[in-house]
């Protein structure tokens, strides 16, 4: 009787719950609808990794084909030079862009001007808005045969023009210049939002102790600031098997020749399907990265839970 009697009681509550914060309730059902049929429902189709997909059958009626379509993704060498770009690029990315949204954002809360750092601030955020179209006909006209660079840097300076899109060494600092100019401003963004909330009680009475700016950065910024650098860290280590593809395919104007350096897991997926038509092998190699990542992302959190479990993000 008594436990009928508290079940009875939870549930007024939940009811109660639910009428007293019906206005937040509604608001969550607009992006709880759009996480689970943006994200969940879709998650049906990786079946199809493991099935020799026709358009005929159909997602339930293609016939079953094991882990060939994974066998498929890595038995050619221009997969495993995907692979090893995609691994290679995407840590630089995530130390550089670190690195430089951490600087830019201390320097921005430093400037004594509020307005100049508005101007700073919103001229570094403006790539991030671009698309790679746009972005690749801004890296061709620094990069093109009769470009910036050639015209106005290298041939004032008595050097012969260099012919970017047929050098692929050259692309291993371009794409990552690149990357940095157009994403860094949005980390910035970040981080500074995360600097300004910090209690300047600290820094007063650091000043008050004669540290030096340097210190005061040192000591009191990058410390309170650590517990979003980790957690920002953390999701991108989730995507580490996950190219931006029009990074790796539109700013290199998708050029044959700097495959070597440029070809990426998604846009060798991309390719190969363009190629072949293989579904199946294109949603292996999604499903491929998503296990690697989630994998990636859960040792990730692991080890800082074991070192820092307050920054840990789960």
């Amino acid at each position: 009787m008594v436990k009928g009697v508290g079940s009875v009681s939870r549930q007024a509550g939940f009811l109660f719950n639910i009428v007293k914060y019906r206005a937040l309730f509604l608001m969550l059902v607009v992006p709880a609808a759009v996480l689970i049929f943006n994200n969940y429902i879709p998650m049906f189709g990786l079946v199809v990794a493991f099935k020799n997909y026709n358009y005929i059958g159909g997602i339930l009626g293609s016939p079953w084909e094991g882990i060939d379509n994974f066998k498929f993704l890595f038995q050619t060498e221009d997969a495993w030079v995907a692979t090893r770009n995609t691994v290679l690029y995407n840590p630089l990315f995530i130390v550089l862009n670190t690195v430089c949204a951490i600087l830019l954002a201390i320097a921005l809360n430093e400037l004594r001007s509020r307005k100049l750092a508005k101007v700073f601030q919103s001229s570094l955020l403006f790539p991030y808005f671009l698309s790679f179209v746009a972005v690749s006909y801004l890296a061709y006209a620094f990069l093109g045969g009769y470009g910036f660079i050639n015209k106005s840097i290298l041939e004032p300076l008595g050097l012969p023009a260099v012919s970017w899109y047929t050098k692929p060494g050259y692309w291993t600092v371009i794409l990552p210049l690149v990357n940095l100019w157009k994403n860094v401003g949005y980390g910035m963004v970040v981080y500074l939002a995360a600097i300004v909330g910090i209690d300047q009680e600290y820094y007063e009475a650091a000043v008050i102790d004669g540290a030096s700016k340097w210190k005061q950065i040192w000591k009191i910024t990058i410390p309170l600031i650590v517990p979003v650098i980790i957690v920002l860290v953390i999701l991108q280590i989730g995507r580490i098997f996950n190219a931006d593809f029009g990074l790796f395919y539109q700013v290199p104007l998708n050029t044959g020749v700097l495959t070597p350096t440029t070809s990426v897991i998604d846009t060798f997926v991309y390719r190969s399907l363009l190629i072949s038509g293989n579904v199946g092998m294109s949603a292996a190699a999604s499903f491929y990265q998503s296990v690697v990542g989630f994998v990636l992302v859960l040792l990730t959190n692991f080890i800082v839970r074991r070192t820092s479990p307050e920054n840990a993000l789960f």
